[in-house]
């Protein structure tokens, strides 16, 4: 017969193995964090845009730079709860208060070079 032991110890062994498989049934929430941009944003830039035409269409960055105002960092970065990262960056370029370059992870549009105004 069965000591009363080993019905313990199997009794234990067999809840410490089905409370750490509910693990998985944890529901963990995204964290999205920053400026969610799609390419049809990044799109809309032109040569030439003033930083108020940019805020339009891209909202204001997510970091400042205090000792560089030509350079704003857009960032945005998806934290899956189940591990499945995601980010895109985006760096907008001024000179004398006017559009000058992007880049990043976003393409540019064949338009860009053309301003606006023309």
């Amino acid at each position: 017969m069965v000591s009363m032991k080993a019905v313990v110890k199997i009794v234990l062994l067999a809840a410490a193995l089905s409370l750490s498989a509910c693990s998985s049934w944890v529901y963990r929430i995204d964290i999205p964090q920053g400026n969610f941009l799609e390419q049809k944003d990044v799109d809309k830039l032109r040569i030439a845009m003033t930083k108020e035409q940019v805020v339009f269409v891209l909202g204001n960055p997510v970091a400042a730079n205090p000792f560089d105002h030509d350079t704003w960092h857009y960032f945005y970065a998806l934290r899956g709860g189940r591990g499945n990262n995601f980010e895109k960056r985006l760096v907008v370029e001024f000179k004398e208060d006017r559009l000058v370059n992007i880049s990043g992870d976003f393409d540019k549009h064949p338009d860009f070079d053309k301003p606006l105004d023309i």
